[in-house]
């Protein structure tokens, strides 16, 4: 039996943020009071202007990206200069996912989601690999 592909179509913009959305609501205590108020936002691509502030050539080399203050140098004398954004590109997302061909895209959306709010509680690229050896 052979299936069909001629119809199929690539995730949209939508089911990425259903699949982030699904991965924010089964954060476990603590980690689920950590990232309320933090903005979802998903994009096909990451902006040229945020490519030239992290020294990025590759747009599809970013799949996600946390906008704000961690929550380690947060203070009460901080005037908020706008809410914390979790940034998620569906493009590098669908892109990694089909390179990768043996995880599911919950699983990889969820990963980016866990890793951008890990950023939030202000951990480090190091400090997250220690934790999580995703490229194993």
């Amino acid at each position: 039996m052979t299936d069909d592909w001629t119809s199929a179509l690539p995730p949209d913009l939508a089911l990425i943020e259903t699949l982030a959305r699904a991965a924010f609501d089964a954060l476990p205590e603590p980690f689920d009071k950590a990232a309320q108020g933090i903005v979802l936002r998903v994009e096909d691509l990451a902006s040229d202007a945020m490519l030239d502030d992290l020294g990025i050539d590759d747009p599809f080399s970013l799949t996600g990206l946390y906008d704000g203050l961690p929550l380690t140098e947060k203070s009460v004398m901080d005037q908020p200069t706008g809410p914390d954004v979790i940034w998620l590109f569906r493009r590098a997302i669908v892109d990694e996912w089909v390179s990768r061909g043996t995880i599911g895209l919950g699983d990889l959306v969820t990963h980016v989601v866990v890793h951008e709010l890990a950023h939030h509680m202000g951990w480090s690229d190091d400090d997250i690999a220690r934790i999580d050896r995703w490229w194993e």
